[in-house]
C-alpha cells in the first residue's frame, strides 16, 4: 500500500470579477436633449453630450463653450435684419 497522498494542483487564488460599470468613470447623465428647430441652437445642445465622456473636471470648458454658442445664437437674433420699425409718433404733436 502506498501512503503517499496524492498530489492535487494548488488551489488558485481567488480572482475577484471585475465589475461591468466602473462607479468612477465618467458617465453619460441621460438627460433628453429635445430638438428647438434652430440648427445653431441644437447644434450647441448636442455639443453638451461630450461632456458625457469627460471627467468631472473636463465639464467646465464644455459648458462655457455650450454658453458662449447660445450667447452668440441669441445675440445673432438680435443683429439679423428684420421689418423696420415703425415711425414713432409719440411726442409729434404736430
Amino acid at each position: 500500500m502506498n501512503d503517499s497522498v496524492p498530489q492535487t494542483d494548488a488551489p488558485e487564488e481567488a480572482v475577484e470579477p471585475e465589475p461591468a460599470h466602473d462607479p468612477a468613470a465618467p458617465a453619460p447623465l441621460g438627460v433628453p436633449r429635445t430638438p428647438t428647430g434652430n440648427a445653431e441652437v441644437d447644434a450647441q445642445l448636442a455639443r453638451l453630450g461630450d461632456a458625457d465622456h469627460l471627467a468631472t473636471d473636463g465639464h467646465v470648458e464644455v459648458y462655457e463653450d455650450v454658453h458662449r454658442g447660445l450667447r452668440d445664437a441669441l445675440t445673432a437674433l438680435d443683429a439679423r435684419p428684420g421689418l423696420p420699425a415703425p415711425p414713432s409718433t409719440y411726442g409729434n404733436r404736430s
